[in-house]
């Protein structure tokens, strides 16, 4: 039986982090948007502290991660937690370790007094929301996502 565990990336593990970014990106089919490098992972994740990251591990060896950060709701009047991103490498999909993850993140939350929990999927992976669907998540029909990217950020802002 493989030994299944769930632990906080460690500073030294900022190219670990990347590398789990670059091959969710693949997977999401835009690669091409990666644009973070390890020292930009390095301080956001262990300096700012602007979010956390667990690994999923198989007998020691990394299979998935989760990158995650507190909201806030306004209408609940509390912080939330936001899974940025849940990712297991391909050959490791199907025996739990995903939903294991996730049920972490939850716990946390939980811990943390969080008033929800929220998540974007991509429409096609239909794995993923069957998961979702499973574990009483519900889609936000009526909201879409709008984005600013960091040239349209600075644009907006005069700063261009």
């Amino acid at each position: 039986m493989k030994a299944f565990t769930i632990r906080p990336a460690r500073p030294d593990e900022a190219s670990l982090v990347l590398d789990f970014i670059k091959r969710l990106s693949v997977y999401e089919k835009c690669e091409g948007d990666v644009v973070a490098d390890e020292a930009t992972i390095f301080h956001s994740l262990f300096v700012e502290r602007s979010a956390e990251v667990v690994f999923a591990e198989e007998d020691g060896v990394p299979v998935g991660f989760a990158l995650f950060f507190h909201n806030f709701s306004t209408f609940v009047g509390r912080k939330g937690m936001y899974l940025e991103d849940l990712f297991i490498l391909p050959e490791k999909r199907g025996l739990g370790y995903g939903k294991a993850l996730l049920k972490y993140v939850a716990r946390l939350a939980v811990e943390r007094n969080c008033g929800r929990m929220e998540w974007i999927c991509l429409d096609w992976n239909e794995s993923a929301l069957s998961i979702y669907r499973s574990i009483g998540a519900a889609p936000l029909s009526d909201w879409t996502v709008q984005r600013l990217d960091e040239q349209a950020l600075i644009r907006f802002a005069g700063q261009a």
